[in-house]
C-alpha cells in the first residue's frame, strides 16, 4: 500500500457528534477543537492513537476499513492475525475453532503474526548492537508511538530502533511458505487483522518503507463478531500447521513487557500514551538514568487494551500469559533456514523523517517572535483551561489565535469582561459562542445530548 500522502483511520460522523469535549481533552498531541458544535481533527498534529474514540460518549468516531469481500481479488487469502485476537474469545472456544471459523469466513490460509519472532528478536538485538550512540533505544513497535515521536518530539526521532513491525515480517514469512507450495506471488492476498487504529494506518502509510507488503487491513472487533456468528460449537480437528512456529515469546509480544524481557540491559516498559508522553518530555530534557531499552506502547495492558479489541483487556492479558505456557521457546522453534534468508534482509526500516508539525513558522525568527506574542496573549487569558473556547487549553489558544485559527474574543472569561467595560456587546458575544459550539445549542431543551446523566 503507498504511502507518499498523509492518512488517518480515525473519522468523526457529525450525525452523532454534539462537540461535548471529551476528545479534544483526552488527545496527547492537542490535535482536536471544536467548530459549530463539532470535533474537527487537525491531520497533521493526529496520531491514530484512538483515545479520541475511547471516550467518546456518543460512538461518533468510526474506523476506515478494507470491505472483507476484497478477499476474493485473490486466490491464496491469508488472514495475518496477532495473537492477542485468539486472547479476546471465551475460554470456552478453542484455537481450533476460531481457525476454522476464519475458514469459514473465505480465508484460504491462516497465519499468526507472531510465528517467526524469533527472527525479529535476532534482528532487534543485532541493532541494539550496531548503534551503541543512542541510549536508550526505542521500540518501533506501536506505530501511535512511533508517530508521536517523529511529530512532537523530533529530537528523539534517531533512538527509534528501525526494524519493521512483526506483521510485515509474517506477511514475508507467509508469503514465502506459499510460495513453496506453488503459489504465485501475484496470487495470494495477505490481510492483517488491525487491534487498533494506529496499526490499520501502518499497514496504509506505513514510515520507514515506502509500501507495505500487506494488501488489505481489517477491523479486528468486526472479525470478531463475524467469528462468533460462524463458530462451530464443535472442536474441529487439529490444524497445527496453522500455528507451526508460534512460541511463547510470540503470543507475549504484544503485552507488556513483551519485548523488554527479551534484553538482558537495563530496559523499560511504559503503556498508556499519557504515560509515554511524561517519559518522553523528561528523555527530551536528558532527566531519566541510564536505560538501553524502551518499549513504549500507545494502549493501556498495550495491544490487550486497543480500541478495536472486543475483550475485556486485563481477561485478554490473563488468557494469552496462560495460553503461552503450552508453547515452546523461540529459540527451539524457528523456521528453516532457506526462507529466514529470503525474509530477514527485509526487516531493516527506512530512516524516519521528523515532521515539524508543532512549530510556529518555518522562519527561526518569525517563530520566536510568535513564540513572545503567545506569552503576551497567554497574559490576558484566565488559564482555567475550561475548553469552552473549543481548545483544549489557554495555551493551545494562544497558539491558535497566533496562527489566525482563532480570536481573542472566543475566550468567554474576556467576553464577559469586555462586556462589563463596555467593549462589546451581549449579542455580539453570544454570536461568538455559537460559532464554536452551534446555533441553537444554549436554547432549553430536555431532550439533547449530554444533558444529563445518559450512560454515556
Amino acid at each position: 500500500m503507498n504511502s507518499t500522502s498523509k492518512y488517518h483511520a480515525i473519522k468523526v460522523d457529525p450525525a452523532k457528534c454534539f462537540g461535548c469535549t471529551h476528545c479534544m481533552k483526552v488527545c496527547p498531541t492537542e490535535a482536536i477543537r471544536i467548530r459549530n458544535g463539532l470535533a474537527v481533527i487537525n491531520d497533521q498534529r493526529c496520531v491514530d492513537c484512538g483515545n479520541c474514540m475511547r471516550v467518546c460518549p456518543a460512538d461518533a468516531f468510526y474506523i476506515l476499513q478494507d470491505d472483507l469481500s476484497r478477499i476474493y481479488d485473490f486466490k491464496y487469502r491469508v488472514v495475518l492475525f496477532p495473537s492477542v485476537m485468539i486472547g479476546q474469545f471465551p475460554d470456552h472456544i478453542s484455537e481450533g475453532q476460531i481457525y476454522q471459523a476464519l475458514l469459514q469466513l473465505g480465508f484460504t490460509h491462516v497465519f499468526e503474526v507472531e510465528q517467526p519472532i524469533q527472527w525479529l528478536i535476532e534482528a532487534i538485538r543485532e541493532y541494539h548492537r550496531d548503534h551503541t550512540d543512542h541510549r536508550p533505544l526505542i521500540s518501533s513497535f506501536c506505530p501511535a508511538i512511533v508517530r508521536l515521536i517523529q511529530i512532537k518530539y523530533p529530537s528523539l526521532i534517531d533512538h527509534i530502533v528501525l526494524v519493521k513491525a512483526p506483521h510485515d515480517l509474517a506477511a514475508h514469512f507467509a508469503i514465502e511458505k506459499l510460495k513453496q507450495q506453488g503459489a504465485r506471488e501475484e496470487e495470494i492476498g495477505i490481510f492483517y487483522v488491525a487491534p487498533c487504529s494506529a496499526k490499520i494506518v501502518a499497514v496504509r502509510r506505513p514510515l520507514g518503507e515506502k509500501e507495505s507488503i500487506v494488501n488489505g487491513v481489517i477491523n479486528m472487533n468486526e472479525l470478531y463478531n463475524r467469528v462468533m456468528k460462524v463458530v462451530s460449537k464443535e472442536e474441529p480437528a487439529d490444524n497445527p500447521a496453522c500455528r507451526e512456529h508460534l512460541t511463547r515469546e510470540g503470543i507475549l509480544w504484544c503485552l507488556p513487557r513483551g519485548e523488554a524481557r527479551l534484553f538482558k540491559k537495563r530496559s523499560m516498559a511504559i503503556d498508556g500514551i499519557h504515560n509515554v508522553v511524561k517519559m518522553l518530555e523528561k528523555l527530551e530534557i536528558d532527566d531519566v538514568p541510564e536505560i538501553d531499552f524502551l518499549e513504549l506502547r500507545s494502549c493501556d495492558q498495550s495491544c490487550a487494551g486497543g480500541i478495536l479489541l472486543s475483550g475485556n483487556r486485563f481477561l485478554t492479558v490473563e488468557r494469552l500469559q496462560r495460553r503461552s505456557r503450552h508453547y515452546p521457546l523461540a529459540a527451539e522453534n524457528s523456521p528453516e533456514q532457506e526462507i529466514k534468508e529470503k525474509v530477514v534482509g527485509r526487516l531493516a526500516a527506512d530512516p524516519i523523517a521528523p515532521a515539524q508539525v508543532f512549530r510556529l513558522d518555518a522562519d527561526l525568527a518569525r517563530a520566536i517572535e510568535k513564540m513572545d506574542k503567545v506569552n503576551r496573549i497567554i497574559c490576558q487569558l484566565p488559564a482555567i483551561d475550561c475548553g469552552a473556547c473549543g481548545a483544549p487549553n489557554c495555551h493551545a489558544l494562544a497558539e491558535d489565535m497566533v496562527m489566525g485559527m482563532a480570536k481573542m474574543s472566543d475566550c468567554i472569561y474576556l467576553q464577559q469582561r469586555w462586556q462589563k467595560e463596555g467593549k462589546i456587546t451581549s449579542n455580539r458575544a453570544f454570536s461568538n459562542l455559537e460559532k464554536t459550539w452551534g446555533e441553537g445549542r444554549f436554547e432549553a431543551d430536555c431532550n439533547k445530548k449530554g444533558a444529563r446523566n445518559e450512560g454515556f
